[in-house]
């Protein structure tokens, strides 16, 4: 089933900077058969259903053996079966509307 998560993992740990901790998650993500954009507060992953919660299961996995004690990680899901649509798909709908002369 294709799907859209919007996946932002923090982990609780001393350590105030996390892009270290985020850096070996989009390692992760790579190895597998995705699409991700990383943006400010998370990543926007995209592709099969079973491929993307294996993938954060292992960032988790990753974290905890390098020491992270506790992680909490938000997710927004979407799935879809009427027509196939990517996360570029969604965002050029909203930027096509906006230059429509009708929307103000």
């Amino acid at each position: 089933m294709h799907t859209l998560v919007d996946f932002c993992l923090i982990p609780l740990s001393s350590s105030l900077s996390l892009s270290p901790y985020i850096a070996k998650c989009q390692k992760i993500l790579a190895n597998y058969p995705l699409t991700c954009t990383l943006h400010a507060y998370g990543t926007t992953i995209e592709g099969d259903w079973d491929s993307i919660f294996l993938a954060i299961k292992e960032c988790h996995k990753l974290l905890h053996q390098d020491g992270v004690p506790r992680i909490h990680t938000q997710l927004k899901i979407g799935t879809r079966i009427d027509k196939t649509q990517s996360a570029a798909d969604k965002v050029r709908s909203v930027h096509d509307k906006m230059e429509d002369s009708h929307v103000d």
